[in-house]
């Protein structure tokens, strides 16, 4: 799923967060803004959606990034190397300086010190470095090859006293797939000025920006914000009991109708069935929305666990990975989920079966706040303390049993309130309950293995609930939970 365009959430939310623990045809209905307002929205502070990345030697390549950062009002970073250059290292004039050795070897590759938090945040990156024997120091090649530049817009500049940017900005296009978009480079020589940059940049097409917060549900493009800059869908669909015959026809009526958030697990045994489905799909993998969990008997291996979903699914990366439910070394495994995303192997991490208590617990003991929670919610079990708490968090809530799960499924279906409400929109009752979840900004994942609920459970935009119809259905809340979790 591809990155909102031009959107950059603040990196200070998140460790505030972990330190203190704590369709409509009218897509402006008060609904809508009802589900925004729940939201962390006024929590979120919206930035760039611009990276200015550089590695500098002598400091004339870090002045140039400054002075782009503060025209664009960018995000910078400076690309660190493991191990600093001495000033024998870089001695031109000796063959065997580590420099020139970097140089001469196409394969080397200097390991980076740190990594870029959320880059899947990012739509346009500035690329700066010094021109090394006419090339680009060996270090950048590091950095792309580092991280998931899909979509993105990239633009080199170099300091050099002579050489042009010319190939040493070309030879980089083949580290990157053939999504990102490279703009022409500028050189920048040592006497350069303030003013010659902020030129440059003025005379760019860069991408527009349009603003969104975090958690915030478009009922047109029927996706969400999260907080790691990424999109996911609002409706998809669950695996859970789907043998791996199920799965595929299940996977492909969902493609088919335009579903695309398919959630499995470790647990449910169908991982390799979910990657292999997708595999056949003539759906762009970039569009599909991936999420899986580690169970807690996983979680003291957890970065093998991780390997072995990647594997088992036969994708490059997972959108989501979450933590199925508290457990011994929960902490330790989600800190594993975190070096997963600077690694470029998940795009998203979160959490299952935490509630209020568990999460002031958790929180304060990691570093990225989680950008989902998935909890059991439906009509008789609603979670009206634990949503908003949750979502006030900036972290995004999605509801799996839906429909009751496990043996009430038929009961909830059946219940006089809903299926009257039903009657009157000419709807059916499962889509009433999913309508009310998204209404209150849930993400909905219900599971089925019949092509046409699949497509029923997708149709969900062509009514809304009045008022009055929530309060109906809010007022059918047992605190009944059907599962253990």
């Amino acid at each position: 799923m591809k990155r909102l365009t031009a959107l950059v959430i603040s990196l200070c939310m998140i460790f505030t967060l972990a330190a203190c623990g704590a369709e409509s045809a009218d897509s402006s209905s008060d609904y809508e803004t009802e589900i925004q307002n729940n939201t962390s929205a006024d929590n979120i502070t919206i930035s760039s959606n611009i990276l200015v990345a550089y590695f500098s030697c002598t400091g004339t390549t870090e002045q140039i990034a400054g002075w782009i950062a503060e025209k664009t009002k960018a995000d910078i970073y400076e690309i660190v190397p493991q191990t600093p250059y001495t000033e024998d290292d870089l001695n031109y004039n000796d063959s065997s300086s580590r420099a020139n050795q970097e140089q001469a070897d196409s394969s080397a590759r200097p390991a980076i010190s740190g990594s870029v938090e959320n880059i899947g945040q990012y739509d346009v990156v500035f690329l700066g470095y010094p021109i090394w024997h006419g090339q680009a120091p060996q270090i950048i090649s590091t950095f792309l090859e580092s991280y998931d530049f899909f979509g993105v817009t990239i633009i080199p500049f170099c300091t050099s006293h002579s050489s042009g940017i010319g190939s040493s900005a070309e030879n980089l296009h083949d580290l990157c797939s053939n999504t990102v978009t490279w703009l022409d480079g500028r050189r920048f020589s040592a006497d350069t000025v303030e003013s010659d940059v902020v030129e440059w940049i003025d005379s760019l097409e860069l991408p527009e920006s349009e603003a969104r917060a975090v958690g915030e549900f478009d009922f047109e493009t029927k996706t969400v914000l999260l907080n790691s800059g990424y999109e996911m869908p609002i409706m998809g669909l669950g695996t859970y009991s789907l043998t791996d015959e199920e799965c595929a026809v299940s996977i492909a009526a969902l493609l088919e109708a335009g579903g695309r958030l398919i959630d499995t697990a470790y647990i449910y045994g169908n991982e390799a069935a979910v990657g292999q489905a997708i595999r056949d799909s003539d759906v762009p993998r970039e569009e599909i929305f991936v999420i899986t969990k580690l169970y807690p008997t996983q979680y003291d291996n957890a970065a093998e666990a991780i390997d072995e979903a990647l594997e088992k699914m036969g994708l490059d990366y997972i959108d989501m990975i979450l933590l199925h439910h508290p457990g011994d070394g929960d902490v330790a495994a989600y800190l594993a989920l975190e070096q997963a995303v600077a690694d470029g192997k998940v795009h998203s991490i979160g959490l299952s079966n935490w509630y209020v208590e568990e999460l002031e617990e958790f929180l304060p003991q990691v570093n990225i706040t989680p950008a989902l929670v998935q909890n059991e919610i439906h009509p008789y079990y609603q979670e009206n303390d634990v949503i908003p708490y949750i979502q006030s968090l900036g972290i995004v809530v999605q509801g799996w049993y839906p429909l009751g799960g496990r043996g009430h499924t038929a009961e909830l279906l059946g219940d006089e309130t809903i299926s009257a409400i039903a009657e009157a929109h000419g709807v059916s009752s499962a889509q009433v309950i999913l309508r009310w979840n998204l209404q209150k900004g849930v993400v909905v994942i219900p599971g089925s293995s019949d092509p046409e609920h699949i497509r029923e459970n997708l149709d969900l935009f062509g009514f809304e609930l009045t008022a009055e119809e929530m309060e109906q259905i809010n007022a059918l809340d047992r605190n009944e939970k059907h599962d253990w979790y």
